[in-house]
């Protein structure tokens, strides 16, 4: 039996395929189409689910879509009759999107595979969210959260979690969003929302939280965990420009300028931003003021999260919990769950956002409709395309590119290895893509973690981007806990996922310059199991002690994720990279 999952029309279209309950691949459109949060339907990603399965379309018993259209448009519907006449150009701009696409999904569905339509099934947004983490999971019973901007109604729900059985208890409805109010200040300080949160995230720490009494006049928390907003605030129930209202910028003041240089006492004035301006102080003092505000509302985020899992009696879950939406990608919350609740075993699937729906509205109905009972637990994150020496060498044979090749990987490994430790910066390209936002050592750029200079090469040259965003490192999973100090049990750790930012200890603070952020790291544990990476890594402990490598996603800012071999050579060549590893081919520029 085949069933094919869907996500799209709102950001980051997926479609996942599975045979006789088994995952067999997923991928997000945009790896494809190369538009970043591509969310039209995944037409590219169909097709690589299809192949992958070695199906056509007609052999598809059921196709499941990830919520349902016609109760979002109820919602939106609703919220213009609500907010009249201020949701004019809301209503204008809704129509022309609901009326040709969105709300005549299964037509589109049909017309797309050409399956006849009973074979079309819908799920709920917030289930379809709860069911693509605890099917995923390792456990028989967990309490399950969930947590993004909106689905149909619902923002944050709580369900329970029972061998097959997922039955929600309780939720929060639109507009009071945790994941909404985090974008309202994403947009604030100057970033594209569904892009920028990341980097308010990595802001935080350079601020403090002065203006958490000012967040939480915003958005605050109930006495029973729930939470409300302030609608007084907010203008993205009615308006298609702006998500904040006059009396946001009364209580903050001017938005930061999305162009501006971002620079504090704390990360220094960046060498390649040339000469500093004249008005140095001033615009530091600036950037101070925004980076407390970023801290401000991730600390106010985390107060609520917290609180709300707090409610949970974690001893009638077995202390497990399973996590996703948007909100579960915020690596630094998910750090401190363990120290600040009662859960000690915490599962969040690698896409948790709205890509990961297309795996749980799939899940969902096979179970449900007892077409299949949980035989699968996702233990890695690699469900992508993977190329051939063959494949690759078509590609390499049509570019300039000076190359060698290297019969044996331990070969190829050994000259990354040189390499890295003359601080040259790679990037590595092998196996099977990931699945998720996060590049897990198939699409990487890696280097060396030890040089304090790195974290600027990688940023100015390689990933054009701001000066203060993280690097991740990538870890063996054996000596974890030689560097860090984490609480996650092993064999369900968000740290798989690069999920988690925990704390480096004090004497390997100075070691890994390149990726302690303020005395904390997002990790990524690399298991034997993944052979090749996992080796890499080794290589590089044999010779400095360092167990770890950096590991940032291999593409360049406004891209996503490099897909193909034709992707990995553009980037290099667009790039400051040095060196390309290109499955057993070892490129130079």
């Amino acid at each position: 039996m085949y069933v094919l999952g869907i996500s799209a029309y709102f950001h980051d279209a997926a479609a996942v395929i599975f045979k006789n309950g088994k995952l067999i691949a997923a991928i997000e459109e945009e790896k494809l189409s190369r538009i970043k949060h591509d969310y039209n339907f995944p037409e590219n990603a169909i097709q690589f689910c299809l192949k992958e399965a070695k199906i056509q379309s007609s052999d598809l018993d059921y196709v499941v879509f990830y919520e349902k259209p016609f109760i979002k448009f109820e919602r939106i519907i609703k919220t213009v009759i609500w907010s009249f006449p201020k949701t004019f150009k809301l209503f204008q701009e809704s129509m022309k999107n609901w009326l040709f696409d969105k709300l005549w999904v299964r037509n589109v569905i049909q017309n797309s595979l050409n399956i006849p339509k009973e074979k079309i099934m819908f799920s709920n947004h917030h289930l379809s969210h709860a069911a693509s983490s605890f099917y995923c999971s390792p456990f028989n019973k967990a309490a399950i959260v969930t947590f993004d901007g909106v689905g149909e109604w619902a923002t944050t729900t709580f369900s329970e979690g029972n061998n097959n059985t997922i039955t929600m208890k309780k939720e929060i409805n639109f507009p009071h969003s945790i994941g909404l109010i985090y974008s309202v200040f994403t947009a604030f300080l100057g970033f594209e929302i569904n892009e920028g949160e990341y980097k308010v995230m990595g802001m935080a720490p350079y601020g403090t939280p002065k203006y958490t009494d000012k967040v939480r006049k915003v958005i605050n928390s109930n006495h029973d965990g729930s939470f409300y907003i302030n609608s007084k605030y907010i203008s993205y129930h009615y308006s298609t420009k702006n998500s904040y209202s006059k009396k946001f910028l009364a209580l903050f003041g001017k938005p930061r300028q999305s162009d501006s240089l971002f620079f504090t006492n704390k990360t220094g004035y960046p060498k390649y931003f040339g000469n500093k301006p004249k008005n140095y102080e001033h615009q530091m003092q600036s950037n101070q003021y925004y980076a407390d505000i970023a801290a401000s509302i991730q600390n106010v985020t985390e107060e609520i999260i917290i609180s709300l899992i707090n409610k949970i009696p974690a001893k009638e879950y077995d202390f497990n919990l399973c996590m996703a939406g948007g909100v579960a990608l915020n690596s630094v919350i998910n750090g401190v769950i363990t120290d600040k609740t009662q859960f000690k075993n915490v599962y969040i699937q690698p896409s948790a956002g709205d890509g990961g729906g297309a795996l749980g509205a799939a899940l969902t109905f096979m179970i449900d409709s007892k077409l299949t009972n949980r035989n699968f637990i996702m233990d890695h994150a690699f469900w992508g395309p993977e190329f051939t020496d063959e494949e690759i060498k078509k590609t390499l044979t049509k570019s300039d590119f000076e190359y060698t090749y290297y019969e044996n990987k331990e070969d190829i490994q050994n000259i990354i290895i040189k390499d890295i430790l003359e601080n040259k910066v790679i990037g590595l390209f092998q196996n099977k893509m990931e699945w998720g936002p996060r590049a897990l050592g198939n699409r990487s750029i890696i280097a060396n973690p030890t040089i304090e200079e790195m974290k600027d090469i990688v940023n100015s040259k390689i990933k054009f981007r701001e000066p203060y965003r993280p690097f991740a490192p990538s870890v063996m999973e054996d000596k974890i806990e030689d560097i860090f100090i984490t609480k996650y049990e092993k064999n369900v750790s968000p740290n798989d996922f690069m999920l988690n930012v925990i704390k480096v200890k004090s004497e390997y603070i100075n070691k890994i310059p390149a990726v302690s952020h303020m005395g904390t790291a997002r990790i990524q544990s690399v298991r034997k199991q993944n052979k090749d990476y996992y080796n890499l890594i080794k290589k590089f402990y044999d010779i400095t002690g360092i167990p770890l490598l950096l590991n940032t996603s291999f593409n360049i800012k406004g891209e996503p994720i490099v897909c193909s071999p034709a992707d990995a050579l553009n980037t290099f060549s667009k790039s400051g990279l040095d060196k390309l590893a290109l499955g057993n081919y070892y490129l130079t520029k």
